[in-house]
């Protein structure tokens, strides 16, 4: 009779504790950041954009239904320069007169023990879309989650880069995607 009771509390207990569990999805842009890295005539070249919007749902409890959609504002491209910015915004990299933005969402989140998950899902970027994997670490402190991870797209995929930018020599068609966002508990 011990043994049931016992048994009930622990599972009262655990109950209790998956209900008060926090969902994680208020996203605090000021804090958060979305930078991206490549080689340009054998040069390590850095860039971020400065605009984004997030849309992600977290509980640690229920991991797998976990969802994220990030929408980044291709306009706010920073390499540095103005004249490299007005140059990637151009038909022949980014185009963003046509498409203004590029499109992340995912489809599946896999826990891989600890604080380190797999995020799966598509990229969307001049209307080509892609399959990524970012490994991702997410850390909880109090109200707050703080997601990191990054990636690497082939920049010819989606024909940023395009005539005689698409040659690989000048510009590397690996580009490596570094996310950092902030969120903040619902409860």
């Amino acid at each position: 009779m011990k043994t049931l009771k016992f048994a009930a509390l622990c599972l009262v207990l655990t109950a209790t504790g998956l209900a008060n569990a926090a969902e994680f999805g208020k996203v605090e842009a000021a804090k958060s950041s979305i930078s991206f890295s490549y080689k340009q005539m054998g040069v390590n070249m850095d860039g971020r954009f400065k605009k984004f919007t997030a849309d992600i749902k977290f509980d640690p409890a229920k991991a797998s239904a976990a969802s994220a959609t990030l929408d980044v504002d291709l306009g706010s491209i920073d390499v540095g320069s103005p004249d490299g910015n007005s140059e990637v915004g151009g038909k022949q990299w980014f185009n963003t007169k046509l498409f203004p933005t590029a499109k992340f969402t995912s489809t599946n989140v896999k826990s891989l023990g600890g604080d380190k998950y797999e995020v799966l899902g598509k990229l969307t970027i001049k209307g080509k879309t892609q399959d990524v994997v970012a490994p991702t670490t997410i850390k909880i402190q109090g109200n707050s989650a703080q997601f990191d991870g990054a990636f690497t797209i082939k920049r010819n995929d989606f024909a940023i880069g395009e005539g005689v930018w698409s040659d690989t020599g000048t510009v590397a068609n690996e580009v490596h995607v570094k996310f950092h966002i902030i969120t903040t508990s619902s409860k």
